[in-house]
């Protein structure tokens, strides 16, 4: 069963967590205060809803991934589905706050219009960050056979969900442009553009690389679990030079992600005579 807008929990407390071995001193501060100030932002919403995802429990400590979900106006089981990733290591928190701005700004401002349902977790690494958990890659892990707390609750909330889309944020030490890369199992025999999922003009004024692949059998991440979804996802990573200063990272990732969803949301809609 998909959730819609009466199924979604209540509002709980977050506890600001203190990282084991943080990178740049400031983001876990950061994330924390930035956290607990949206969760009050939207607690004023009348779209945008802060929904913890768990608990996930490890020994002696019970805890939840931050989760906010946003629904358009007229927003139904029939909506489209997408959810959106980020901070799946602790030890760099940038695309974590790119995506807590991101919804900030939804928050404050609800236009990305009618018939989307879309869910968001700024933080995937929580164990990592409470240091109970020593480094580890989450973005790689299989979802259908990972020992990770973190990863095994989103695989449950993607089967229950069914999401049409997933959406990853990172930084990449190696590289200097915008990088997006779109998988799609078996139905994507073009770059990234010919789906019309993004466009240069929704990463403009930034120089992009686009990657694609058609993977027959998804091995990890998200897609994964694809043949247990309803319909066949897609998932797109964004990845931004981890080299730009935070402030640049926080910018234009939410800005090259509202474009998105306003272009694939056009997209849908055309094509449902909407």
């Amino acid at each position: 069963m998909i959730a819609t807008m009466s199924t979604i929990p209540s509002r709980r407390k977050t506890v600001a967590l203190t990282p084991a071995a943080p990178g740049p001193a400031s983001l876990p501060a950061a994330f924390a205060e930035q956290l607990s100030e949206l969760y009050q932002l939207v607690a004023r919403s009348s779209h945008v809803f802060g929904s913890p995802l768990g608990p996930l429990h490890h020994p002696g400590r019970a805890l939840d991934l931050a989760r906010f979900v946003y629904f358009g106006p007229h927003s139904s089981d029939a909506s489209l589905r997408l959810a959106f990733y980020a901070g799946f290591d602790h030890r760099d928190l940038r695309s974590t706050l790119a995506l807590l701005h991101l919804i900030e700004g939804l928050a404050l401002k609800p236009d990305f219009g009618q018939g989307l349902n879309l869910s968001f977790f700024p933080l995937v690494d929580l164990l990592g960050l409470a240091g109970l958990a020593p480094a580890r890659n989450l973005a790689t892990e299989d979802w259908t056979h990972t020992a990770a707390p973190e990863i095994r609750l989103l695989e449950q909330d993607a089967r229950s969900r069914g999401y049409q889309g997933f959406i990853q944020i990172a930084t990449a030490p190696s590289q200097d442009v915008v990088t997006v890369r779109l998988r799609a199992p078996g139905r994507v025999e073009n770059p990234a553009p010919a789906l019309e999922l993004i466009s240069s003009d929704d990463i403009a004024p930034f120089p992009v690389r686009w990657e694609s692949e058609c993977p027959t059998e998804a091995a990890d991440g998200p897609l994964s679990v694809a043949d247990d979804l309803p319909q066949q996802p897609f998932e797109l990573t964004l990845s931004l030079p981890a080299a730009w200063p935070t402030e640049l990272v926080r910018e234009a990732a939410a800005s090259i992600l509202k474009r998105f969803v306003l272009r694939y949301r056009g997209f849908i809609a055309y094509g449902q005579h909407l």
